[in-house]
């Protein structure tokens, strides 16, 4: 017997929802540069498992102070485990596809994760893009390659292998995306969910590093040190919270949309951090990712995800 996934019951997308989420994706997008102002003095993997480190720390402090019981048996142990992993993993490819492809690539290649939570949506969700929403996300693609810069096509193996990582990173992303929110994650506190994957991805890290045979040049100076300290309190602690309560009871494939706009705030960092030069062609590619974000969020006939309506009472 064929099994019919049961239809998506999730609140469409509200003006809260989408300024939490824009939020997220200007922290996402700066921390970008952050990373790369920390790996003169801290390798990418070493780096990456601090950053669970202090972020674990910060989620557990929250939960203590919410009292949620994060070591109540409620079946999450599993999906908990598969979550973890796919969120260390995903980290390995990332940093490791960026040593071998460019920057402007791997951030194209990296985000074509909204189009891996659509079609996991869609099979295993029960959630319907119409052929619109699909144009959309498109069409946002194409913004954030305009933005980032098109792919040259001269390139070698290497930087052909460094693509695929980043593809392989941003299915990961997708994939502890919906298996959240295809498993009793959905109902557990955000703070049980995250601390699965910083927990479990700590020694995949810290593994990666050993391989790697990664060292600390020395002791890392007070401003790295405080960078570092910003990506564990407030991008690992506090928006990895906000985005996993957003996706137990918002659309998946509607709200992973929006993260087109953060390699579009990635560049604007880089360009008032780091002095890269902006061209109109950003102008261009933000008109075409928030074209294409309309027409995602546009409902289809008698369907209720729209863009800025609330749910119907």
């Amino acid at each position: 017997m064929t099994h019919t996934p049961a239809p998506s019951t999730e609140r469409p997308l509200d003006a809260a929802a989408i300024a939490i989420v824009l939020l997220l994706c200007l922290t996402w997008g700066f921390n970008q540069v952050v990373v790369k102002l920390v790996l003169p003095d801290i390798p990418p993997m070493i780096q990456a498992a601090l950053r669970s480190c202090g972020g674990l720390v910060v989620v557990l402090i929250v939960a203590w102070v919410r009292g949620v019981p994060l070591l109540a048996r409620d079946g999450t142990w599993r999906p908990g485990l598969l979550a973890g992993v796919a969120f260390g993993v995903e980290f390995i490819f990332v940093y490791g596809g960026l040593t071998w492809t460019t920057a402007s690539r791997a951030a194209v290649f990296l985000y074509t994760a909204p189009f891996f939570v659509a079609f996991g949506s869609h099979r295993f969700l029960g959630e319907r893009l119409s052929r619109l929403q699909w144009s959309g996300l498109a069409l946002s693609f194409v913004g954030v390659a305009v933005a980032i810069g098109v792919p040259q096509p001269n390139v070698g193996v290497k930087v052909l292998l460094g693509d695929l990582c980043m593809i392989v990173g941003g299915s990961l992303w997708a994939a502890t995306t919906l298996i959240i929110k295809a498993s009793r994650l959905r109902h557990a506190p955000a703070e049980k969910g995250l601390s699965y994957q910083l927990a479990i991805s700590i020694p995949i890290l810290a593994l990666a590093a050993l391989v790697g045979g990664e060292t600390l040049p020395g002791v890392p100076p007070t401003s790295a040190v405080i960078l570092l300290i910003y990506q564990a309190v407030w991008v690992i602690g506090a928006t990895f919270l906000l985005w996993f309560g957003l996706i137990k009871s918002y659309s998946a494939s509607k709200l992973s949309a929006f993260t087109f706009f953060t390699p579009l705030f990635g560049v604007a960092a880089g360009h008032f951090i780091l002095d890269d030069p902006l061209t109109a062609a950003f102008g261009v590619a933000a008109i075409l990712v928030t074209a294409g974000l309309y027409l995602v969020n546009r409902p289809a006939p008698n369907a209720t995800d729209a863009l800025l309506k609330p749910p119907k009472t």
